[in-house]
């Protein structure tokens, strides 16, 4: 088997000092937005208004492989409370996303580095915390597993990082 690089998710701890160290209004948008949606970069800057779906407090997505030919996927993503209190002052004064990429993955760094994170810390390094807080939160592996627009589940896997400490805490208080 080839060898897979591993990113390592934020700690809970380092999730809430990076989202405290948004300092500014399109900090907030791009950190809270990715951390809590588990949203590739590019699928973050490609949001424009048609993708919100304000009643279900969702977003309508078109992942990997675009949104044409046989190799488009469409998702439905949950939205947060905080996330969708950005969105909707943001979205009613603009058609598209104000930022691409590149300088998405800038601010991520920025901001890190204000929260004091050692790692490097990365849109993508965001979108695994997403998926393994929200495991830690009792979300199932089926529902992170469509969230994140993986066809198969052991992709989804790769993305779960759980400590020894948190395996040990949640059989105690399951078995």
């Amino acid at each position: 088997m080839a060898y897979q690089f591993v990113r390592e998710p934020l700690r809970p701890e380092e999730a809430d000092r990076l989202c405290h160290a948004c300092q500014t209004t399109d900090e907030k948008l791009i950190v809270w937005t990715l951390l809590d949606t588990g949203l590739r970069v590019s699928e973050l800057c490609g949001l424009t208004p048609a993708h919100i779906l304000w009643q279900q407090k969702s977003l309508r997505i078109n992942g990997k492989g675009g949104p044409y030919g046989k190799r488009s996927k469409k998702r439905v993503v949950p939205m947060s409370r905080r996330v969708q209190t950005l969105l909707e002052p943001y979205f009613s004064l603009h058609e598209k996303w104000f930022v691409g990429a590149r300088q998405a993955q800038k601010i991520v760094k920025r901001v890190a580095g204000r929260a004091r994170i050692r790692q490097e810390v990365t849109p993508h390094v965001l979108r695994h915390t997403f998926a393994t807080l929200a495991l830690q939160k009792g979300i199932s592996i089926a529902a992170i597993q469509k969230i994140l627009g993986h066809d198969r589940l052991g992709t989804t896997a790769i993305y779960l990082n759980l400590t020894d400490t948190h395996v040990v805490e949640e059989y105690s208080q399951k078995w």
